[in-house]
């Protein structure tokens, strides 16, 4: 590959519509080494650990893209999250790792297909759907415990979804790499993500095609809440516990992440690379607030503000893309 080749493949990833995720990212770094520079802020140790922080929310930011990306929103994942942990937790004791996984990702597979065959058999928005299966999974995770906490105390689930280390290399950052690479081959490389991709962007064409519109649409939200549960494990492991407030602030976070980092939401776009550097924007933004002393209120003013800077950001890619 010659030097003039490459510049000019460096050139296009820089005009891409969807770059400004790698600029936003760089200038918030920098912005924060500057004013932290008398702290622990670039440190390794800090780095790594908001990659732990934030892998749960990557998770369910790569999940829900495959939602977004046939013109569905899933509001449930939070309630999803907390479920899945507490199903998990108290499960282990007397049937380890496997059983409690399963069941698990089961809970948030089932959960998925509720929502997409309501969304499609009552034809109602899948928002409306999902809200209420937000507030009646609430209900459950409430009710399993009756508000109490559940111990997480099994070393190997504590190891592969919490705080175990492969060759030096946090399990956490492993699962972040995962499914990003999961997330890029489905929906860039296989037919079942052009497929969606088509039905989130030209539901007629492909329509006309023959592609199964309704089947897709509930299997990506069959995906989406899947992660949404496989978050829920990742945090039970990383927090050695569950709890029913578990899940409830990352919904904005989420769509925040996905929406900034080049998605769609309103369908047939997405960028799973740019819904990773999203959530790792996210928790880079809330670790330098708290370095910085900012107290808890002015950390979700600020997220509220980046919240409505990302969506304006796809209403406008939407408009002029």
């Amino acid at each position: 590959m010659t030097t003039q080749t490459q510049a000019t493949m460096l050139k296009q990833l820089l005009l891409r519509r969807d770059a400004y995720i790698y600029y936003i990212f760089l200038i918030v770094l920098s912005f924060f080494a500057v004013l932290l520079h008398d702290t622990a802020f670039l440190s390794l140790d800090n780095l790594l650990n908001i990659v732990r922080q934030t892998t749960p929310v990557t998770v369910m930011a790569v999940a829900l893209c495959f939602a977004l990306a046939v013109g569905h929103i899933d509001l449930s994942i939070g309630a999803v999250v907390a479920v899945s942990a507490l199903v998990a937790a108290l499960l282990l004791p007397q049937y380890g790792v496997l059983v409690a996984t399963a069941a698990a990702l089961g809970l948030g597979a089932a959960v998925g297909f509720i929502n997409g065959l309501l969304t499609e058999k009552l034809q109602v928005s899948s928002l409306l759907i999902t809200l209420g299966t937000m507030s009646v999974l609430a209900g459950v995770a409430r009710q399993l415990t009756g508000m109490e906490s559940v111990p997480v105390l099994h070393d190997g689930f504590i190891f592969w979804f919490g705080g175990g280390e492969l060759l030096g290399i946090p399990t956490l950052l492993l699962w972040t790499v995962a499914m990003a690479l999961l997330g890029y081959l489905l929906l860039n490389k296989l037919r079942f993500g052009r497929h969606l991709l088509a039905v989130g962007g030209q539901p007629q064409a492909a329509r006309a095609m023959g592609i199964a519109l309704q089947r897709l649409r509930v299997q990506a939200l069959m995906i989406s809440a899947t992660g949404a549960a496989l978050a829920g494990l990742l945090y039970a492991g990383r927090l050695q516990g569950a709890r029913y407030t578990l899940g409830e602030a990352d919904l904005l976070t989420v769509i925040a992440a996905v929406a900034i980092g080049g998605t769609s939401l309103f369908g047939g776009r997405v960028c799973i690379l740019g819904a990773v550097l999203g959530s790792w924007l996210m928790g880079m933004i809330n670790n330098g607030l708290i370095l910085s002393g900012f107290s808890t209120n002015e950390q979700m003013v600020a997220r509220g503000v980046i919240l409505i800077v990302a969506v304006a950001i796809g209403v406008r890619e939407v408009k002029h893309g």
